[in-house]
């Protein structure tokens, strides 16, 4: 028993060593969460050598697969940006609601536009539009920019091909096509709620005086450009879902080892989805509207840069597991969390939750956690892993305030108060994250 309690220690030892790290002295969260794991295996008595062969094979183990798969994803989004095909639905959803329904129109655009893109890249792409709506009507600017924030950080959390909910969809062991569908009908109703409900609730529709001022300097409209088609820019977004939903059907309905059931399997393997999706992308909305594939080979350079941080942190998780696992840790953890009496669902959520809050990171605090789960659920046969992956989506949601990034987006592009951004989107958030625990605990006792 000492021996076990000493061991739990030293997982607390890391992980406020992880927190004090990246909050305080503002280290950069792949060397956090690498130190963290040298201090677990350390501690747990590992050899050195095995500590970093530990660290290695669980980095490798998690980026062989995601690396490509976040490269595919940045490209598409980068399509998606460049030629326009966000305002076209946006610019089409608002025709279709009317402008008085805005904060109905941005929660649909963030939702479906998310899918592809980065929360950050999704809400610097569209707060032009969020200006423009908001000069023109005269509608609060919080009234139709939370709704998209909120919408653009559910997808973000909850719904592959998400670099976040890809990893953890992977190193929990779940079905990418189970995981999409669970998304969709837990992050639609959590982004309806916490999104126009929401600001109908706590937020003024009538823009503030000083508001015009703020959109004078900000709203420049930008010359008119041929946009793509609707149907097309919406087909290329849901594209890789489709293939990948449509593998799950085909696991579930189709004679195993059917020429049928081997072509559907390989069309809707996340790698192969994707990469159909920016073939399709590469037509549709690049040379079929007379760009030169120079031009596409520029705009896929453009867009890898970004993506070591992402790529770093999520490996540094996935090597942080490892090291967990190959220690012990990763046993006793389960055996100890597996004594308590809580729904393993409410766990996960709650383990996200307070990692998101504590580390500021939705990224961090999903790796992270599912790397404490995992032992729970090995431990436990039987346990719908696809749910998990979704509780801790829902867990990583809430608590995005001053220490994550996305919050400082929030508030510096809407031009509002810090007062407000805490009440309108911080507080947004943590009601997206509960409401998405409920849809969850709900969906749990239907399949």
């Amino acid at each position: 028993m000492q021996e076990n309690a000493g061991l739990l220690l030293i997982l607390l030892a890391a992980i406020v060593m992880i927190i004090v790290l990246v909050v305080k002295f503002r280290v950069h969260s792949f060397l956090a969460l690498m130190l963290a794991s040298f201090v677990v295996g350390a501690g747990a008595g590992m050899p050195l050598p095995s500590i970093a062969e530990s660290f290695e094979k669980g980095m490798g183990g998690t980026l062989g697969f995601l690396a490509a798969i976040i490269g595919l994803g940045s490209i598409l989004g980068k399509m998606l940006e460049e030629s326009g095909g966000a305002e076209r639905i946006a610019q089409a959803l608002l025709n279709a609601l009317g402008e008085q329904r805005a904060a109905w129109a941005m929660m649909l655009v963030g939702f479906v536009v998310g899918i592809p893109v980065f929360f950050e890249v999704g809400f610097v792409l569209l707060i032009p539009l969020i200006y423009v709506v908001a000069k023109e009507t005269r509608l609060n600017i919080l009234y139709v920019g939370i709704p998209l924030a909120i919408s653009l950080m559910t997808v973000h959390c909850m719904l592959p091909p998400h670099p976040a909910a890809m990893a953890i969809t992977r190193m929990l062991g779940a079905d990418v096509g189970t995981v999409i569908l669970y998304g969709l009908i837990v992050g639609l109703p959590t982004a309806i709620i916490a999104g126009p409900v929401w600001v109908n609730l706590v937020c003024s529709r009538t823009a503030p005086a000083s508001q015009q001022a703020f959109l004078d300097e900000r709203c420049v409209l930008s010359p008119h450009r041929e946009l793509p088609g609707l149907g097309l820019t919406l087909f290329t977004i849901l594209l890789p879902l489709l293939l990948m939903v449509g593998k799950t059907l085909a696991v579930m309905s189709l004679p195993q080892g059917s020429s049928l059931y081997s072509l559907m399997t390989f069309l809707g393997n996340p790698l192969t989805a994707l990469a159909i999706a920016v073939i399709f992308a590469y037509w549709a909305l690049g040379l079929r509207r007379g760009l030169q594939m120079v031009q596409l080979q520029v705009l896929t350079q453009r867009c890898f840069t970004p993506l070591a941080n992402i790529l770093l942190i999520i490996g540094a998780g996935g090597a942080f597991n490892g090291v967990l696992i190959d220690s012990g840790v990763g046993k006793v953890l389960a055996s100890t969390l597996g004594q308590w009496d809580i729904n393993p669902i409410l766990l996960a959520w709650l383990v996200a939750g307070l990692m998101h809050l504590a580390v500021g990171s939705a990224t961090v605090a999903m790796v992270s956690a599912a790397g404490m789960i995992l032992p729970i659920l090995d431990a436990m046969p039987g346990q719908n892993r696809e749910l998990m992956v979704i509780a801790i989506g829902a867990g990583a949601i809430g608590w995005t305030t001053v220490t994550d990034s996305a919050f400082w987006v929030v508030k510096e592009y809407l031009g509002v108060s810090l007062s407000d951004a805490l009440k309108k989107f911080t507080a947004g958030t943590v009601l997206a994250s509960v409401v998405a625990l409920g849809m969850t605990l709900l969906l749990s006792h239907w399949v």
